[in-house]
């Protein structure tokens, strides 16, 4: 192995941001894309009021969340049939393969951090359409 492909620590600074399958906006932190991430990815995210995003899963990886500032409600289970409030200072835990859709109903931004156990989470995200309707925001 030479030194060019030996593992170091990165620096991530803000700025560059992608757009998710799930329909929401991420600032590109900790990822196999950014840092070369082997089985971890962080990201934080900024939801303005009124936005939600798609109603997916994420097929092989779990999803801890810490909340920031404001809050944010998450439906989720099979059909969407569960609901929880997510406010700042939380956290809030996704299992590998249990649909959800979270959305910001607050008249203020809701930024959380959020970290899975995939470095390449967008790969594992499957869109759950029939879901959609299910959710009213």
């Amino acid at each position: 192995m030479d030194g060019s492909s030996k593992p170091t620590c990165r620096l991530v600074k803000p700025g560059s941001t992608y757009d998710g399958k799930q329909g929401l906006s991420y600032f590109a932190g900790i990822a196999a894309e950014t840092v070369g991430s082997k089985a971890i990815c962080m990201h934080i995210l900024t939801m303005p009021p009124g936005a939600r995003a798609k109603a997916h899963l994420h097929e092989n990886h779990e999803t801890a969340i810490y909340m920031l500032s404001g809050k944010a409600d998450t439906w989720y289970g099979d059909n969407l049939e569960h609901h929880v409030v997510v406010s700042a200072g939380e956290l809030f835990y996704i299992p590998a393969g249990v649909p959800h859709l979270p959305a910001n109903t607050s008249d203020e931004p809701a930024t959380a951090i959020i970290a899975r156990t995939d470095p390449n989470e967008q790969e594992s995200v499957v869109l759950l359409p029939e879901l959609d309707g299910l959710v009213k925001v």
